[in-house]
């Protein structure tokens, strides 16, 4: 495929580097994210009655490694490819070199801290502390 060739009316596809790297990854971590967010779904809204979740579900849900990493799985591609397509929008229409550095700074640094924090919530959670 030559550069700049489209993809089915989209962007066209990148020819290497780091874009190639971003295309490719906005594909895989959508596929991802699609099951884990239907598995989150069926598992807190079809398997489980509403009235069933509260503190005391997610803490037990916590007890065990294998939910926390499911959680942060999604958190992780979640942020990460959000972040990926806010910066594809904001190099496709921030013109002025200034105003693009500038706002994605700033989404490097929200994503980062919103990383940072979510990771830091699942990773350090307690239940033992809560569950009475």
């Amino acid at each position: 495929m030559a550069n700049g060739e489209r993809v089915r009316g989209g962007r066209p596809r990148p020819s290497g580097g780091f874009e190639l790297f971003a295309w490719l990854f906005m594909r895989v971590s959508g596929l991802v994210l699609v099951f884990l967010a239907l598995g989150h779904l069926a598992i807190m809204h079809l398997i489980n009655h509403i009235d069933n979740i509260d503190f005391q579900f997610v803490a037990e849900r916590y007890a065990t490694p294998f939910w926390r990493t499911y959680d942060l799985l999604m958190l992780v591609l979640a942020l990460m490819h959000g972040c990926n397509g806010l910066r594809t929008v904001l190099e496709d229409y921030c013109r002025k070199p200034a105003l693009r550095v500038a706002a994605l700074s700033t989404l490097y640094v929200v994503c980062f801290v919103f990383g940072v924090m979510g990771a830091m919530i699942i990773l350090t959670f307690q239940p033992s502390d809560f569950v009475k």
